[in-house]
């Protein structure tokens, strides 16, 4: 049997956990042969929650999972850890403004950056997941100068696969036959979904989906639907998203299906004309646990643009940020 994955998450007690530790433990993240190692933080408050959802945890009686580790203390939750999932951060409030929300919560990821510089796996796989996303990761690298910086990522694949889902249902197909859809920039309302590369089944997505519904219904549903999904139940995403992050680190593990890609704010290495170092999401391929940019795309003024603005909106918030890196 492989040695265990020792996997951090972040926040754990909380909604989205929930509904993604024990799909963890059972295998569907990392795969049916890999044991693991849940090390979960949080909040003191919150410990009492924690414990009993570790209880649950045990009383599943998961071959795969060797141990469980519950703390608030952060240097015990990443010690030697190889994935962490970084679902935890402060909610945005009433009357809060985004950069009262980026300075709240890009304090507690230089934190964290900090604590997992010195005793994480330098090669630790990370993701992001509490907001705005892409700017804590960001942020978190900076502060963890000791890690393969490849691997701080955010996450983006939640909007991906709100978007497979839009187009799917538009033109009447299967989920399964819609490929190659790209998410591009931040995590926000200024996020790019391009159908523009996208198949279904054998034909090409723009010759059975209109441009004007593409630009004036999908991009902004897509972009949106975190608001929308936030109206109807009162909260914000928890099962859809903790699917996300599954998918997310499987594909990255594991590798993606052949002939397809997936959505991923990674570290910019200036494709496409974006600036170093954002955290930006790109379509990526992965293979052999590390993720390739899909280079030579053909991008259309249109989505050029929206681009442009997505990556203003994270030099935007890297800047407002600037005094905790």
């Amino acid at each position: 049997m492989k040695s265990p994955v020792r996997v951090v998450i972040t926040g754990a007690a909380g909604q989205i956990c929930y509904s993604l530790l024990f799909r963890i433990a059972s295998g569907e993240m990392l795969g049916q042969d890999q044991p693991v190692i849940l090390q979960l933080l949080e909040i003191t408050p919150a410990m009492k929650v924690l414990d009993a959802v570790a209880m649950e945890l045990n009383d599943c009686a998961y071959p795969l999972l060797h141990e469980i580790i519950t703390t608030d203390d952060p240097v015990v939750a990443f010690k030697d850890a190889n994935v962490a999932l970084m679902v935890g951060a402060k909610p945005r409030g009433p009357g809060m403004e985004r950069a009262d929300l980026l300075k709240d919560n890009g304090q507690i990821f230089s934190s964290l950056g900090k604590v997992i510089n010195e005793v994480a796996d330098e090669n630790i796989r990370i993701c992001v997941v509490g907001n705005p996303a892409n700017t804590n990761a960001y942020i978190l690298a900076k502060n963890a100068p000791k890690l393969n910086q490849r691997n701080i990522t955010a996450l983006t694949r939640l909007d991906h696969n709100r978007a497979i889902y839009q187009v799917a249902e538009k033109s009447g197909n299967r989920i399964a036959d819609v490929t190659k859809m790209t998410i591009w920039g931040n995590h926000s309302t200024t996020q790019v979904p391009d159908l523009s590369h996208s198949n279904i089944g054998a034909e090409a997505a723009t010759s059975i989906i209109d441009n004007d519904w593409t630009e004036n219904d999908f991009i902004p549903t897509v972009a949106k639907r975190g608001g929308a999904v936030i109206a109807a139940r009162g909260s914000s995403s928890a099962a859809s998203a903790a699917n996300g992050i599954i998918d997310h680190m499987h594909d990255w593990v594991l590798g993606t299906a052949k002939g397809d890609w997936v959505s991923m704010a990674v570290p910019s290495d200036g494709s496409y004309g974006v600036t170093e170092g954002l955290i930006f999401s790109y379509p990526v391929t992965c293979e052999n646990g590390d993720y390739t940019i899909v280079q030579g795309l053909e991008i259309s003024d249109f989505i050029q643009g929206k681009m442009k603005e997505s990556e203003a909106e994270l030099i935007e918030e890297r800047d407002t940020c600037s005094d905790l890196f």
